[in-house]
């Protein structure tokens, strides 16, 4: 703009300041300010160490980053008496409080478990290292080259329930990706955490690596999951694990930016076409194999043309298995009393214990329209011979996971191959499904020129 030109009322200058200030709009802080700007607190404070433990994180080798977590697999046999000792203070304060058996179950850490959560970490060991790859590349009519590279994300902020192993979980697929991890768990397994990241920490700082790339957010209240949801800046996203209300409350109050997993209202629908033998397999399987995780089905949909023989087969083998029906009037009329009449409540449910809930419906677009109306989007599954019925179900359903003659239980980031996983994502940006080490990354264009200047 010429010096001879006048500016217009309200217009922008090259200050970038309004030439009439009184309407000009406020600028929203860079991420550089809010960091300056963010409260010293306990938990402040914990996110300003894990922001410059990424920095040296990120440019890592796989080599320094793999030493590290082979390191926390050897110590977590190591020292799993001290695990198992510290997790039976918590496991012994909540059968006291009357915790019911399935947080109970998943809040237990036995020498076993521990040796598999170890294992799970050596999977991570031998997965392909995500840093660094190049998603696309090409060189431009004008010379330039241009990459997409995935990059860390940052600082990976975790918020959990009562699973300790989430705990070794997160920390290996954030540090396996270039991330600092800022655990909080739930206080019901402080004393199992507490020494879990104890082993965590000391094994990365024996392989050269900051120690504060893995920490416990300080304090056992709301108050400290409210500023870690509020500390926009410090952490770059946070993921929630946990029951419906925990994710509910981290999606609605976070000012950081969240990737949400949602709760498993899972469904398995048996077609007119199913073989049966098979159906009742995986019925089975998908509901008792390990009632208290997201991945196990929490509704029965049996076609109508198969009801009158599959219904009293699955309901003896469900109730042999120990689980509870809660069913329709189809349901009903076979188990009679130790069927539950069913409620709306009830096909909403994620139960996470020995219960299901259980219908009739008359076609396999009548299963769909029920999945629709009470899924969380999660995992379905199709029990079908019929090639043409499969494609349609998977078609129609829209969740993160959809099986064809297979249990629900295998949307999982182990089974499918991602190792242990740090969630499973309802939503649909920027993550779906099974989150392993690719969407801990973001990506950012590398650039390189010869002199270049745009004309």
């Amino acid at each position: 703009m010429g010096p001879d030109r006048a500016v217009p009322s309200g217009a922008v200058t090259m200050r970038g300041m309004s030439a009439s200030h009184s309407h000009a709009p406020a600028r929203e802080p860079s991420a550089a300010a809010r960091r300056e700007q963010a409260p010293d607190t306990p938990v402040t404070a914990t996110a300003r160490r894990a922001r410059t433990a990424a920095a040296a994180l990120a440019p890592a080798p796989r080599t320094v980053r793999d030493a590290a977590l082979l390191g926390i697999a050897d110590a977590l046999v190591a020292r799993a008496g001290e695990i198992v000792a510290a997790n039976a203070e918590d496991v012994a304060k909540a059968r006291a409080e009357g915790t019911p058996d399935s947080v109970v179950d998943r809040l237990t850490l036995t020498p076993e478990r521990v040796a598999a959560i170890a294992s799970d970490v050596r999977d991570v060991v031998a997965l392909p290292d995500p840093v660094g790859q190049v998603l696309r590349g090409s060189t431009l009519p004008n010379g330039l080259e241009l990459r997409q590279v995935r990059v860390p994300l940052g600082v990976v902020g975790i918020i959990y329930e009562a699973r300790p192993n989430v705990t070794v979980d997160a920390a290996a697929l954030c540090l396996k990706s270039g991330n600092a991890v800022l655990l909080r768990g739930s206080s019901s397994a402080h004393a199992s955490n507490t020494a879990l990241t104890e082993v965590l920490r000391d094994a990365v700082a024996a392989a050269g690596l900051p120690a504060d790339a893995v920490q416990l957010v300080p304090g056992l209240s709301r108050e400290s999951v409210t500023e870690l949801m509020r500390a926009r800046g410090l952490v770059d996203v946070l993921i929630p694990r946990g029951g419906a209300s925990l994710i509910k409350t981290v999606v609605e109050q976070s000012t950081v930016p969240v990737i949400e997993t949602g709760t498993g209202n899972c469904h398995v629908y048996v077609d007119e076409h199913a073989d049966l033998e098979t159906a009742l397999a995986i019925v089975v399987n998908s509901k008792a194999q390990r009632p208290s995780v997201c991945n196990a089905a929490e509704t029965v949909l049996v076609h109508a043309g198969v009801a009158e023989t599959f219904v009293p087969l699955a309901f003896e083998a469900l109730t042999r298995a120990g689980v509870t029906v809660h069913g329709d009037a189809v349901w009903q009329a076979v188990g009679g009393g130790s069927v539950v009449p069913a409620t709306e409540e009830d096909w909403g449910s994620e139960y996470l214990s020995y219960d299901i809930a259980a219908a009739v419906v008359p076609s396999l677009d009548a299963a769909v329209e029920h999945i629709r109306t009470w899924s969380s989007g999660h995992t379905e599954a199709i029990v079908t011979a019929d090639t043409a019925a499969a494609r349609r179900f998977t078609a129609l359903v829209d969740s993160a996971a959809v099986m064809v003659n297979a249990s629900t239980r295998f949307t999982d980031g182990a089974q499918f191959g991602f190792g242990a996983e740090i969630g499973i994502s309802t939503q649909k940006l920027h993550a779906r499904g099974p989150m392993g080490l690719p969407e801990l990354t973001s990506t950012k264009y590398v650039v390189t020129g010869d002199g270049h200047i745009r004309h």
